[in-house]
């Protein structure tokens, strides 16, 4: 019970990481609101650990007000933010990414970590402690080809990690960040371009332990720096990758 009395809003929580990420919450203790655009996932993942379901655009300044208002509402305050709602663009030279894809994948990954920060920041500074934790992507440390401005979306969340921790230390929030190898989840086909035996193995011949991340090495990762056991810890972005970025 490592998040006993805790309150924590997980976005892009219906599948994947943060669906590991929210069902460990919930079992440690913590009560969750499940967020996620996808209704009917973010619905499953709090039935199945007692959650509160929040359908949310992340990349919509409204659509978080109005999550971040709710969760307020019906916990009473908010200790932990998890922001891993995050999306890629298919492989492909950079020049032949569509201006469309480019927009999504930076207002999705990067504009989310502002709304929720300004929906959310001047409520963890009243309370005088917080929790955030960004999900990023070893793709920001130890960028693949063609994969060029989703690489640049994670770099940004770790450099906007570090600014947001060194700002918001003195106010007792601390910022953190997960650097996630590529997982056996929804968006595996779309980092791979197609999901076959042989893009597996090349992309498996690249993590040196030798397989996949899963939400559950994740929800592990997380659950150690939202706990109060990382109370000293702030502006780090922890690698979870099996060696990849060494």
């Amino acid at each position: 019970m490592r998040l006993e009395g805790k309150r924590a809003i997980v976005t892009g929580a219906g599948s994947g990481f943060g669906e590991g990420i929210a069902m460990r919450f919930a079992a440690e203790g913590a009560q969750v609101m499940v967020a996620d655009i996808n209704a009917e996932g973010a619905e499953r993942v709090a039935s199945a650990c007692g959650g509160i379901a929040q359908r949310v655009d992340v990349a919509n300044g409204d659509s978080v007000a109005e999550m971040v208002a709710r969760a307020v509402a019906e916990m009473g305050r908010v200790d932990i933010l998890v922001n891993n709602a995050g999306i890629t663009h298919l492989p492909a030279p950079m020049e032949e990414v569509s201006e469309d894809d480019f927009d999504r994948v930076f207002a999705v990954n990067c504009k989310s970590v502002y709304l929720t920060a300004r929906a959310l920041v001047g409520h963890m500074k009243a309370l005088g402690a917080g929790a955030i934790l960004n999900v990023a992507s070893t793709a920001g440390v130890s960028p693949r080809p063609r994969l060029n401005w989703y690489n640049a979306s994670k770099g940004w969340m770790n450099t906007a990690t570090k600014a947001m921790a060194i700002e918001l230390a003195p106010a007792g929030v601390r910022v953190n960040a997960l650097n996630p190898v590529a997982g056996d989840t929804p968006l595996l086909a779309s980092f791979m371009g197609e999901d076959t035996p042989e893009m597996r193995a090349k992309f498996l011949s690249t993590i040196p332990i030798g397989r996949f991340s899963t939400p559950e090495d994740l929800a592990n990762a997380a659950l150690f720096l939202c706990s109060d056991e990382a109370s000293m810890v702030t502006g780090v972005c922890m690698e979870v990758d099996g060696g990849r970025c060494i």
